[in-house]
């Protein structure tokens, strides 16, 4: 079986379930005798495992107990509080990939780009972050003091590190200086410090290079679990943006660390369609994927949630080319994004519909209005069918698994590391990297690429996987009028907006929690 049973002690998520103060918790035992302590329960390495296991759980999960059931998070709903769901909305509805037409609280300023710090869904993808680091802090810390020090326990903790990397990444991509807490904090502090977008980006490249030898070699883990390969691409996402994160690039290094990964994993998947499919765990191309399936990780984000939103509900048919039992509607593409698409391009997966709907309900090209349901054509990009045609164990939560790193990724990285001046790659190196992606879709090589190539290839390849949004503002394009899209800035025509939305607020529940925490200019 691909899948790992997810086990939940909740004595141990009990310590971390806080944000702000996920490291302020007070060191005491209970009265009551009835109460199972951590000490009780982590009396195995076997027991370890478990608690790892939901440090895994809690990137796909809301809970443990059910896909909306007692969430994790206190005050933010267990469906789009999902981890990987709230990081769709923050990467995508932003930017020109994708436009939401619900009413829900304030999801429509995520496309238009006018949320405040006071936003539920900036909120929930922050507590999430800090939910995961807390996880993977208690986890370090108990696994770190236990009496049971071997190799696997040494592989285990340097797991729950590249973990809360993953996390620290997207702190730092999205909040900039952020709270900073460790396994090393003492129990008992007032709530974690703030750290400068620069000191984490410098603590995150030691950090990672330190635990890299005792994660297992590339390929070599078990699927499902990160090995260094996983490692490799957080250095690379934080060597990619540098310049943003630090004000200094580190395009030699970013260029390094991508050839590794690629000298190191298989050539790319032969067909792009199979990546994002019911059976893509057997992809190698993909590094790592955020698990799905409708008995260990039932949850409404993921991809239970991208795929439902491509589809109408009451639409049996539809439902049935999707591999789902039904569907919520939603989610669009914007007419400058499908643009890019060449009619021959394989990852040009878009449709208005029309073969399961009338003319009355077709979906239009164009967004007049982006509150409508019909207005924007879908994706089909992601299926809950297998590659021989076949379905998911289920229809109520798909089987698919959500990539978070693939190699195609690594090799449109490098390839960008070059054009923009690294030379421990060559020229020559950088096109073929950019061609076995570019070809790999069904489109004739092309003898020259400059940045415009690769900021559309990027798209091209890798969206709806959470990375739009951080590219664009590496490009400049994000909130400046080098690039207009439907409804940008909440026009229709699209428009330019203030640059202070090239970073997310900290919630102001937090920097009124703590004040240590400044908040981000322009909120």
């Amino acid at each position: 079986m691909k899948k790992y049973k997810v086990l939940f002690i909740a004595a141990i998520v009990a310590l971390c379930a806080g944000l702000s103060s996920c490291v302020g918790d007070l060191n005491v035992t209970p009265i009551d005798p009835n109460i199972t302590l951590p000490e009780d329960v982590l009396s195995s390495e076997d027991a370890y495992a478990q608690v790892l296991a939901k440090c895994y759980a809690a990137l796909a999960t809301s809970s443990s107990e059910g896909p909306d059931a007692d969430p994790d998070i206190d005050g933010v709903d267990g469906g789009f509080g999902q981890y990987m769901r709230a990081l769709f909305y923050m990467n995508e509805l932003p930017t020109d990939e994708a436009v939401i037409c619900w009413n829900d609280k304030t999801v429509a300023n995520m496309h238009n780009m006018c949320w405040t710090s006071s936003d539920v869904f900036v909120t929930a993808m922050f507590s999430r972050i800090y939910y995961q680091i807390g996880l993977c802090n208690e986890f370090i810390r108990r696994a770190n003091a236990s009496g049971f020090q071997s190799a696997n326990m040494t592989q285990m903790i340097a797991e729950a590190r590249a973990l809360r990397a993953l996390s620290y990444y997207h702190a730092i991509d999205m909040y900039g200086n952020v709270p900073f807490a460790l396994d090393t904090d003492p129990v008992g502090s007032t709530g974690p410090d703030q750290i400068s977008r620069a000191d984490l980006f410098t603590w995150m490249v030691s950090e990672i290079n330190d635990f890299m030898g005792d994660l297992k070699p590339i390929g070599q883990n078990v699927y499902g679990r990160v090995d260094q390969g996983f490692a490799k691409m957080i250095l690379a996402k934080l060597y990619l943006n540098a310049e943003v994160y630090t004000g200094t690039a580190k395009w030699n290094e970013l260029a390094t660390v991508c050839k590794e990964i690629i000298n190191a994993y298989p050539s790319l998947e032969s067909n792009y369609t199979w990546l994002f499919l019911a059976d893509n765990y057997r992809c190698s191309e993909i590094i790592y994927a955020v698990q799905s399936d409708a008995t260990n990780t039932r949850s409404y984000g993921t991809t239970t949630f991208i795929i439902k939103c491509s589809i109408v509900s009451g639409n049996a048919d539809w439902q049935d080319f999707m591999g789902v039992d039904d569907g919520w509607g939603g989610l669009m593409i914007t007419p400058e994004f499908i643009n890019k698409f060449d009619d021959g391009d394989a990852r040009k997966l878009f449709f208005d519909g029309g073969d399961f709907v009338n003319d009355d309900t077709r979906h239009t090209f164009e967004i007049a209005d982006y509150k409508s349901f019909t207005n924007g054509y879908t994706t089909y990009k992601f299926k809950n069918r297998t590659r021989d045609g076949g379905y998911g164990a289920a229809k109520n939560f798909p089987d698919t698994d959500l990539p978070v790193f693939r190699t195609a990724d690594a090799y449109l990285m490098l390839a960008e590391a070059v054009l923009r001046g690294a030379t421990t790659a060559s020229s020559a190196e950088a096109l073929t990297a950019y061609n076995a992606v570019h070809t790999r879709a069904g489109l004739s090589a092309v003898a020259s690429i400059d940045l415009n190539d690769i900021i559309d290839e990027r798209g091209r390849e890798l969206y709806w996987e959470c990375f739009r949004r951080s590219d664009l503002i590496r490009f400049n394009m994000l909130t400046t009028d080098t690039y207009i899209w439907s409804w940008k800035g909440g026009q229709q025509e699209g428009r330019s907006v203030d640059s202070h939305f090239n970073l997310l607020p900290i919630p102001a529940s937090e920097t009124n929690a703590n004040s240590k925490l400044v908040q981000n200019a322009g909120y």
